[in-house]
């Protein structure tokens, strides 16, 4: 899980010309250096045994960003923390200067489910051109409420779309949802599933994201599920098997 979450970071900041991709002592970098502070992100890269450790990793990562005067976030597995450190993370990491954003739940399935009911049938396409990409940034814009400057500066590179395979669903024409999957860390990462709110609860998302799925032999899948698509994935055959803590500077 964390291993592809790191992933899907690395192959956004590689893709950009003022990217970053390091690794410090127990610290990952993956910083596309945009202005959605996000995509500047650092993950831990070894579990953490200690409150003093952690602060060290935090202070780390956040020398690192100031240097280069960029806002950032923190994407924490929290199986990575010793379960005494994990049950006070949140306020001593806060303390850190870092303030907590969201929490995910992580989510695998080793197979996916048939659907439980029939899926409608969309036009869907790979972003591989202008007007795809810009599908993607629209509807993420619009779903994540980030100004759509922020998402085309992370994705505007076309070189990105090679390793993050991404797809826009269409209804009669018009763009409605996405779904996006990278793979790394020995299993298929889910991503950016998204449905414009005029379009949600018709299947649209659950559809793109089967047909991103489908691309891929790589198993397990695993994603980082909102509160919002918790019970779609587990009908579809995922369960809960790590969370992870999102803070922002």
């Amino acid at each position: 899980m964390a291993d592809n979450l790191r992933e899907s970071f690395r192959v956004v900041a590689s893709s950009r010309p003022g990217g970053e991709v390091r690794e410090l002592p127990g610290v990952s970098i993956a910083s596309a250096n945009v202005a959605f502070q996000m995509f500047n992100a650092a993950f831990l890269s070894e579990p953490v045994a200690t409150e003093a450790e952690l602060a060290r990793r935090v202070h780390l990562a956040s020398l690192h960003f100031g240097d280069r005067g960029r806002e950032w976030s923190y994407w924490i597995c929290e199986d990575f923390l010793e379960p005494r450190v994990r049950r006070r993370s949140r306020s001593f990491v806060e303390r850190q200067g870092l303030r907590f954003s969201t929490e995910l739940p992580g989510m695998t399935a080793d197979r996916i489910q048939p659907p439980r009911a029939p899926l409608p049938v969309l036009d869907i396409q790979r972003v591989a051109t202008r007007a795809t990409r810009e599908a993607f940034c629209q509807i993420g814009s619009v779903c994540f409420h980030v100004p759509i400057l922020w998402f085309r500066e992370v994705f505007e590179n076309p070189d990105v779309w090679k390793r993050f395979v991404s797809f826009v669903a269409y209804v009669g024409g018009e763009p409605v949802a996405t779904a996006s999957v990278v793979e790394g860390g020995g299993v298929l990462g889910v991503y950016n599933v998204a449905t414009l709110p005029e379009y949600q609860r018709r299947g649209y998302g659950e559809c793109v994201m089967r047909h991103a799925i489908a691309q891929f032999a790589a198993s397990p899948v695993i994603l980082q599920s909102t509160p919002a698509g918790l019970r779609l994935y587990q009908r579809m055959g995922f369960r809960r098997v790590a969370t992870v803590a999102v803070y922002a500077s």
